[in-house]
This record gives C-alpha cells, sequence and structure tokens, in this order.
C-alpha cells in the first residue's frame, strides 16, 4: 500500500518563506541601505536643530524609533509586496500548495527582523550622538515590546493594502512614502504634537504611526512630567493599545478583502 507523505503546514511553509525573504532582502544592498539608513541620517540632520537639553533627545529619539519601524513595515513590505506582484512572484506561488497565510508568515518573519533592526540602528545612533539614556525598569521594556508588536502589525498589514493601489514597482514607493511622510508631521515625529493646530492632532490621532510615537516617548521620557507635553496631557497607553489593535484588525479585514495576486491591466 503506498503511503503518501504529508505536506508540510502552513507554518513551517511559512518559516521557510521567512527564510526566503530573509535572503532576498539582504542582497537587494541598495535597498537595505536605503531604508536603514534614511531614518538614521534625518535623526542626525533634525537632531542636530532639535536637541538643545537631554530630555529633547530623550523624545527625538523615541519619536524616531517609531517612524523608524514604520518605515521598514509600511513603506518597505508595501514595496516589497507590489515588486513580488509584479515580476509574477505571488502569480507562481499561487500555483503552489503554499497557502497565502504562510507567505505572510515569511513577510512577517521579514518584517520583524528588519524593524528590529531599525531599532538597533536608531538607538545606538541616539545613544552615541545625543546621550540618550537606556530605560533600566522593566515595565518600560514591556510597554516597548507591545507597542512594536502592534505598530509593525498593523503597519504591515496596511502597507499591503496600499501596495494594491501601486501599479509597478516604480510607482510604488510614490504611493506609500507619500502618506508616511504627512503622517510623520501631523503624527508628532518632528514637531512637538501639542503644537500642531488642532485639526492636524485629529488626523494624526486615527492613524497608527502618532500612538507608535506616544507609546516609546512613554518608554524613554525621565518621568510622567514630560506627558504634559501630549495633547491629553498624559500618556494614554490604553488608547494607544486600542487603537493599533484596531488598525490591526481593520487591515487584515481590508488585505483579505483587497490583495491581489497580479497586476491588473488595463
Amino acid at each position: 500500500m503506498t503511503t503518501v507523505a504529508a505536506l508540510p503546514g502552513v507554518l513551517s511553509l511559512g518559516l521557510a518563506r521567512g527564510g526566503t525573504e530573509l535572503r532576498e532582502f539582504f542582497r537587494q544592498k541598495e535597498n537595505v541601505v536605503f531604508t536603514f539608513s534614511l531614518p538614521a541620517v534625518i535623526m542626525l540632520l533634525l537632531g542636530s536643530v532639535y536637541v538643545t537639553e537631554p530630555i529633547h533627545g530623550q523624545m527625538f529619539a523615541a519619536s524616531m524609533i517609531g517612524a523608524g519601524i514604520i518605515s521598514t513595515s509600511f513603506v518597505g513590505l508595501g514595496i516589497s509586496v507590489a515588486a513580488d506582484r509584479e515580476d509574477g512572484t505571488l502569480k507562481r506561488l499561487r500555483t503552489t500548495p503554499m497557502p497565502l497565510a504562510s507567505y505572510f508568515i515569511g513577510k512577517a518573519i521579514m518584517v520583524l527582523v528588519a524593524s528590529l533592526a531599525e531599532v538597533a540602528l536608531l538607538l545606538g545612533v541616539a545613544i552615541l550622538r545625543f546621550d540618550v539614556e537606556v530605560p533600566t525598569d522593566p515595565a518600560k521594556w514591556l510597554t516597548f515590546t507591545w507597542v512594536f508588536l502592534l505598530g509593525v502589525v498593523s503597519c504591515s498589514l496596511l502597507g499591503m493594502v496600499v501596495s494594491s493601489i501601486a501599479r509597478s514597482t516604480r510607482s510604488a514607493p510614490a504611493v506609500l512614502n507619500l502618506p508616511y511622510i504627512i503622517l510623520q508631521f501631523i503624527s508628532g515625529v518632528f514637531i512637538t504634537i501639542s503644537a500642531l493646530p488642532g485639526s492636524l492632532q485629529t488626523a494624526g490621532a486615527i492613524f497608527p504611526l502618532r500612538w507608535v510615537c506616544q507609546g516609546f516617548r512613554s518608554v524613554f521620557a525621565f518621568s510622567d512630567e514630560y506627558a504634559l507635553q501630549e495633547v491629553a496631557g498624559s500618556w494614554e497607553l490604553g488608547k494607544a493599545a486600542l487603537i493599533l489593535g484596531v488598525w490591526s484588525v481593520v487591515g487584515l479585514v481590508l488585505v483579505t478583502r483587497t490583495f491581489r495576486w497580479h497586476n491588473e491591466r488595463r
């Protein structure tokens, strides 16, 4: 009697795909350099202007780390999916037994590794250039962990959704970077959130970047007194968790409805 070997499971296929994604990502040297260096260069340039006191360095570094992981998840992943769609990778994968969930797991592994590397780079720059102090309280690192994970998940899913708008890899950077740049200005990355007009504060509060940066600022602040600079006068960590969680669910629903295996031709 012939025994049929069982097909690998969704998780094992996803882990294998994750290894492939990492190899492909780090082979693209220009993309790697641009992805990691841009937030660090912006931190060095703007930090030299805005950072005049130690607390300024702490808050600015926290905001830039938030913007950095959104760059690797929302922008980086969105461009990667658009490239897979254009070069036929997705179309070929659709003909294999690998389920869509395994493809997503592979992308998630790539994004998590890239985001952790981005955090390490930006934190290193902040410590060396702006004498940023790393928190020692375990509770703060617990906050950092859940903000990091929810931020990466929600923005990765949104990056996949927006990637469906781009018709080619040439248009994908523009489609993804435009909202990313706008959100940095209205989410308190470059400008203190309380200094923005009320309409921009409201707009920024809708999207994940504002809450990722605010969560990280709560981690790197010397004391809770610095929360008075936030719009509500507090860190609003519960609200941050709620909004990032809602965006994760919304992003998942939108991905299942908008994901395309190939480019639609006119």
